[in-house]
């Protein structure tokens, strides 16, 4: 995204941006900001006193897009009322998705941009500059390009995408159709994005992609696992000190994998890994591609590689067709793996997608009484596997102040635990350790940092 010119504005204009949904689009938004920034825009304390206002949205659940919705309704809403006017852009999936229908509903809205139009953004700016306008309807449509940076300024932690796309086509799910076939980056471009963020502070990075473990570039010549040796080599020589990925899908999850995992300790001992259900029928309707045992015997697999790892996931329930002998198996799943925390949610039917029209459809009711005996196990699950960790000394990144509490520091565990304790603001975006004290929520406290000038 952009050419790399530094481009100097004589009368600064202002954007503001709201980001739904993924950590891709959180990503997707830093970048756009970069954008904004080379251009001599500074950003607005809100969008009612900007030039600009984007809404980068989300379009993989239907509460998503009503959300999306209501903002678009709200800022139309205020384009009336002002006595100036701004420039109203929506981006994402939903954008992607609905296209120009967009501007029929809402037509104060100014561009439709989809995820493959990020290319347009430079356009878009340089059109609000001029106070004229671009006719999109007339372009080409344009390739998706990876941006160079992703960087949110003044930030320890960031997002570095590796793949775009997927190919897997499970029947519930739109990102395919609104975020197209898999692309892999340049090896080369996320190296030197890795080695650009550790220079200028980033202490961790995540990996992103709708199904990182189908990254192949050039035809096979570099698959996931290889790209993770390249990453943590990078980071070895950057400052980076650890390492994540988002997401995995565990049809295509390899031992090497594992293997890289286990090698490198720049590798947090963390895991996401959607199972989304534990019935092999709904498994097979859903078409993951997977079943329970495969599930499991790779839990296991990953367990006996790193003993000390956690692991998160994703479930959904009332999938058409799903019964209670379905429900249960998930339920049984859950006890087996113990997550250390879930995304939960039940099914909506999504316009498009292939499990769209099948029959059986499960009842709000039923829907709601089943997430909600879900929700009460891995909350039960999720307290029972902090409780065990008091009293742990954990090595952490100091990441910022609290909300609560403007004296204390929110940090972070490898495991991807939150943990608080007093501090200065001086030591944020840096390493120390501590002992976990005591619980709160589902939060950590501890008494206080242990010196560790190595860190």
């Amino acid at each position: 995204m952009g050419s790399g010119k530094q481009i100097v504005r004589s009368a600064a204009l202002t954007y503001f941006f709201e980001t739904y949904g993924c950590q891709m689009n959180s990503a997707e938004s830093a970048a756009l900001v970069l954008v904004c920034r080379e251009r001599g825009w500074t950003v607005a304390p809100d969008g009612e006193s900007a030039d600009l206002v984007l809404l980068n949205t989300c379009s993989v659940r239907l509460t998503a897009e009503k959300r999306a919705l209501g903002r678009i309704a709200l800022y139309a809403s205020l384009k009336k009322k002002l006595s100036r006017s701004f420039a109203l852009v929506v981006a994402g999936c939903m954008a992607q998705r609905m296209g120009e229908g967009l501007k029929k509903k809402f037509p104060a809205v100014d561009y439709v941009m989809g995820t493959a139009s990020r290319s347009m953004f430079p356009l878009i700016l340089e059109a609000v500059e001029k106070k004229t306008d671009i006719i999109m309807d007339d372009m080409t449509p344009p390739q998706f390009s990876f941006s160079s940076s992703h960087l949110e300024e003044g930030q320890f932690r960031s997002f570095v995408p590796i793949m775009h796309g997927c190919n897997n086509f499970c029947s519930y799910c739109v990102v395919p159709y609104v975020r197209g076939r898999e692309v892999s980056r340049d090896p080369k471009l996320i190296t030197e994005e890795i080695r650009l963020v550790g220079e200028r502070g980033v202490r961790e990075i995540t990996l992103l992609g709708q199904n990182v473990n189908t990254y192949n570039w050039n035809g096979g010549e570099l698959d996931f696992a290889g790209l993770l040796r390249l990453a943590a080599a990078e980071a070895d020589t950057s400052g980076v000190k650890r390492l994540r990925f988002l997401s995995a899908n565990p049809r295509d999850f390899s031992r090497e994998t594992i293997q890289v995992m286990a090698e490198h300790r720049v590798f947090c001992r963390h895991l996401h890994l959607c199972v989304q259900h534990g019935s092999n029928r709904i498994l097979q309707a859903m078409n993951r591609g997977y079943t329970r045992e495969h599930y499991l015997s790779l839990v296991n697999e990953i367990h006996r590689s790193m003993p000390e790892i956690s692991l998160s996931t994703d479930i959904l329930v009332g999938f058409p067709g799903e019964q209670e002998e379905d429900l249960e198996a998930t339920l049984e799943l859950m006890e087996e793996v113990r997550f250390l925390y879930a995304y939960m949610y039940h099914y909506n039917p999504r316009e498009g997608t292939a499990a769209y029209n099948l029959p059986d459809r499960v009842s709000e009711e039923t829907k709601r009484e089943r997430l909600s005996r879900v929700i009460a196990l891995q909350k039960k699950h999720t307290s029972a596997l902090l409780k065990k960790r008091i009293g742990s000394r954990e090595f952490v990144l100091i990441e910022g102040i609290s909300r609560k509490n403007a004296d204390e520091l929110v940090t972070r565990t490898e495991r991807d635990e939150m943990v608080v304790a007093p501090g200065p603001a001086s030591m944020i975006g840096s390493f120390t350790w501590l002992t976990l004290s005591s619980l709160r929520g589902n939060t950590f406290r501890a008494k206080e940092f242990i010196s560790c000038p190595s860190a």
